[in-house]
C-alpha cells in the first residue's frame, strides 16, 4: 500500500483526510509542521500533502524544503489549503508543488490526482535522479491541437534523460518536441517525448520531459 504524508495542524482535517484515503493509502500525519522533515526521511512517503498556513513554520518553507532537498524531492507535494488566488497557486508551483487543492477537498479529484503521479513518479524514480537547476531552453513542436509552436522556457530540474519545464503552450502526452539550449546560438540538443503534465488548470502548466533521441550536449552527461 502507498504511504501518504499528511501536514496539517488542522485535527478535523487531518481526519477528513485520514477517513477519505486510508481505505487506499496509509495515511501517517502531524499537526506539528517542524516534524515533518523528519517524518518524511523515515518513511519515505509516496505522496505528501501540506497545509500552508500553520504556526511555528510554515507551509511554504516546507514546501521548498521538500522539492529541494535531494532525499525528498522526488516525493510530489499537494498543497490542500483554504487560501484560493491565483498568486497563491502560482508561488505554490514555483516553489516545486505538483497540485494545488482548496478547502472543502475534492476528493475524487485528489485520488486521480494522486494516482496518475504514483504510477508516473515511480518510474521516475527508478530511471534516474533529477537536480534543481534552472536551465533556458527553446522548445518546438506541435500543440494539443495540432498547431506547430516554439517557445523559450526554464527548466525546473533536469536528470541526464530528461527534464521539468513550463510551458504556456497545451501540450498532449506522449508528443514529442524538439529541444535546444539557449545561449549565443542555440544548440541542439535532441528530441523529447512528453511523460507527464502538471498544473494543467494554470495558465501556465509544466511538463515532464523525457529524451528520446540525443545528438548535442546536455547540461548532464
Amino acid at each position: 500500500m502507498n504511504t501518504l504524508l499528511v501536514v496539517d495542524d488542522d485535527d478535523a482535517m487531518r481526519r477528513v483526510i485520514r477517513l477519505n484515503l486510508a481505505d487506499s493509502y496509509e495515511v501517517i500525519d502531524t499537526g506539528e509542521p517542524e516534524h515533518a522533515l523528519a517524518l518524511a526521511l523515515e518513511h519515505k512517503p509516496d505522496a505528501i500533502l501540506l497545509d500552508l498556513r500553520m504556526p511555528k513554520y510554515s507551509g511554504f518553507e516546507l514546501c521548498q524544503t521538500f522539492t529541494s532537498f535531494s532525499a525528498t524531492q522526488m516525493i510530489p507535494v499537494l498543497v490542500i489549503s483554504g487560501e484560493a488566488g491565483a498568486k497563491t497557486k502560482q508561488f505554490c508551483r514555483d516553489l516545486g508543488a505538483v497540485g494545488y487543492f482548496e478547502k472543502p477537498v475534492d476528493f475524487d479529484a485528489l485520488r486521480t490526482q494522486l494516482a496518475e503521479f504514483l504510477v508516473t513518479r515511480r518510474k521516475e524514480r527508478r530511471s534516474e535522479v533529477r537536480v534543481r537547476l534552472r536551465v533556458p531552453l527553446k522548445i518546438s513542436g506541435k500543440d494539443e491541437h495540432g498547431e506547430t509552436f516554439e517557445i523559450h522556457t526554464t527548466t525546473e530540474n533536469v536528470g541526464r534523460s530528461a527534464f521539468l519545464c513550463a510551458c504556456a503552450v497545451a501540450m498532449p502526452q506522449g508528443a514529442s518536441v524538439e529541444v535546444y539550449l539557449v545561449s549565443a546560438r542555440d544548440e541542439y540538443v535532441g528530441k523529447a517525448q512528453v511523460i507527464r503534465s502538471e498544473w494543467k488548470e494554470t495558465s501556465y502548466p509544466r511538463y515532464a520531459c523525457r529524451f528520446t533521441e540525443k545528438s548535442g550536449h546536455w547540461v548532464l552527461e
